[in-house]
């Protein structure tokens, strides 16, 4: 059985703060997380929490994977970067063009996220969270599709999408080039087994293409693994 997306683990200078920026933002509950750290729940479809984790690690470069966060209009847009704004994000200029419609921000830790415009066709059915937009091959959203079980909604040109069938964001590649990978990612996904035991599920997920890796973690009850790209992600007990 495909495992379980529990949490998309954020590691952060300032985890509550961190967390509080982006529970304003996304009107997410803040609780203790019983896997360590921070936890922001959501109260929609999404389908998995956001965790914020304590690191002394400087951000290096671009994350490899970001949040496309929707609107309803032009004024929504507007007030979702207001927000944002207010809570202590700020404009990030990556190249962007003014006719492309969407507004790149940063957090306050300098994570990137764009606020998408209204009547995006792509995130048209999706929730506030649209998409978390990743840096990736093909190969690695094939790999994610088979371990979460998740389907592909988009396969083309090298560029793939998967989202789970209870609906909620969905979790896309942009195909080559990928930017070569400066340090562990910021940005990671926590796994729980559905039917199986811990040791089966990793097994299985090495079958898929992923690795097992070391983080310096000692002895702890989660196994931390690498997919096929080198992007880290951890697999947690029932």
């Amino acid at each position: 059985m495909p495992a379980t997306l529990l949490a998309l683990g954020f590691d952060a200078k300032d985890p509550a703060g961190l967390a509080r920026f982006w529970a304003g933002v996304l009107n997410w509950e803040i609780a203790p997380d019983a896997l360590g750290g921070i936890a922001l729940l959501p109260d929609d479809d999404t389908g998995f929490r956001i965790r914020f984790l304590p690191t002394g690690a400087d951000k290096l470069g671009p994350n490899q994977t970001h949040f496309d966060l929707t609107s309803t209009s032009a004024e929504d847009q507007q007030a979702t970067v207001a927000r944002a704004l207010a809570l202590g994000g700020r404009h990030l200029d990556i190249g962007q063009r003014p006719e492309e419609g969407h507004i790149v921000l940063a957090d306050p830790e300098g994570n990137e996220f764009c606020v998408i415009e209204a009547g995006n066709n792509f995130l048209a059915d999706c929730g506030f969270i649209g998409a978390l937009s990743s840096d990736g091959t093909q190969q690695v959203g094939y790999f994610w599709s088979e371990a979460l079980g998740w389907p592909l909604v988009w396969d083309q040109d090298q560029e793939t999408a998967i989202r789970s069938p209870h609906g909620g964001p969905k979790i896309t590649w942009g195909g080559p080039p990928v930017a070569p990978k400066l340090g562990k990612n910021r940005l990671h996904f926590d796994l729980v087994p559905v039917d199986s035991d811990l040791a089966t599920e990793v097994e299985r997920l090495v079958s898929l293409g992923a690795k097992r890796i070391d983080l310096g973690q000692g002895e702890v009850d989660w196994v931390p693994m690498a997919d096929p790209d080198g992007n880290e992600f951890c697999v947690h007990p029932a």
